[in-house]
């Protein structure tokens, strides 16, 4: 599977299911036969498991709290509530849900605005069935997921940022209790680079690279390693390219 991610990719090989069993999804889109294509495709997969659908982002909402699952696909354009203002709604619940949108639309403003809102990843329609169910194994693992037309187009929004400060003063705080170090693992992620390879990198073991993620993104107050690129550029700790 080709894509960029800001965190690293797994081998499509890999089950990606936790000792608890497999990978709880919920799928969140407004047409009925998106929903049955992706619970068939994610169904066949041993270690993915579609505990439930959602017609609208308001019900995506209720039904993440009903069933807890580890990963929402989520539509972006649906009805009554749409999938920005659901993820919004999910992270700010707390939820362990981790949000892989799907969409036909790569417009960088909703490729931006679902990475602000807490989405983990973000892929197009058009994806196989092989990359579908790798993104569900990638953002259920913690890590981020954005398909490579998405990356190239969320690079041309940060560059448009750079004359918009978007940082609050809380933020600007949280950012200088950062050590160097820290600031330059953050600068890493941002970059793309994956755990292994940013140990590889700063010559570290890969355990103290995580070690300073989960420090990172406890500090800032941070969902995950998306949020955490999010952040530094916006703190134009990154320049894109």
């Amino acid at each position: 599977m080709t894509r960029d991610t800001f965190g690293g990719a797994t081998n499509g090989g890999t089950n990606g299911g936790t000792d608890a069993g497999p990978i709880r999804v919920l799928i969140a889109d407004d047409q009925m036969m998106v929903r049955e294509g992706f619970s068939v495709l994610l169904g066949a997969m041993p270690d993915i498991e579609v505990v439930g659908e959602a017609v609208n982002g308001r019900e995506a909402v209720d039904r993440v709290r009903e069933l807890a699952p580890d990963v929402v696909l989520m539509d972006i354009r649906m009805p009554e509530m749409n999938g920005i203002e659901a993820t919004r709604e999910i992270v700010a619940a707390d939820s362990t849900a981790k949000v892989l949108v799907l969409t036909t639309f790569d417009l960088d403003e909703y490729v931006y605005q679902a990475l602000r809102a807490g989405a983990s990843g973000f892929l197009l329609k058009d994806a196989s069935a092989r990359q579908l169910a790798d993104g569900v194994r990638v953002v259920a693992a913690g890590e981020a997921l954005l398909a490579p037309s998405v990356t190239r187009r969320l690079i041309t929004e940060f560059s448009k940022l750079a004359d918009t400060p978007r940082m609050s003063a809380t933020a600007h705080a949280a950012y200088g209790d950062l050590t160097d170090r820290e600031t330059e693992v953050l600068v890493l992620i941002a970059q793309g680079l994956s755990n292994a390879e940013i140990a590889a990198r700063l010559v570290v073991a890969e355990s103290t690279i995580k070690t300073h993620v989960s420090r990172i993104l406890v500090k800032l107050g941070l969902r995950d390693r998306t949020q955490a690129a999010v952040f530094a550029y916006e703190a134009r700790l990154v320049t894109p390219r």
